[in-house]
């Protein structure tokens, strides 16, 4: 309803190109794209080095990290096909030996 109102629409379509500009003029401003980068690079490696002492700590504690419970739930699903594997190829030589 108020969407559809012209007033609103002129008002959405000039916030739009503001904000629009606003981006170009960011973009194209070499500081604030490398202070960007520097702030993305500074994140990933805080985090791999949380990431790291997290993983130190579980273990400490003999708890599993999240990468071991992935780990262990794949050599599951693993063993889960290799037993569905070998159960049809008995059902297969169960039911040839009958005939």
């Amino acid at each position: 309803m108020l969407k559809d109102h012209p007033v609103m629409k002129k008002l959405v379509e000039t916030g739009e190109e503001r904000i629009g500009k606003l981006a170009q003029q960011l973009l194209s401003n070499e500081r604030f794209v490398s202070a960007v980068q520097t702030l993305v690079t500074r994140s990933l490696a805080a985090k791999g080095t949380l990431d790291t002492a997290l993983k130190g700590a579980l273990g400490a504690m003999n708890l599993p990290s999240s990468a071991d419970v992935e780990a262990l739930r794949n050599k599951v699903d693993d063993l889960e096909r290799l037993l569905a594997s070998v159960e049809s190829k008995l059902d297969a030589l169960g039911g040839a030996g009958k005939h």
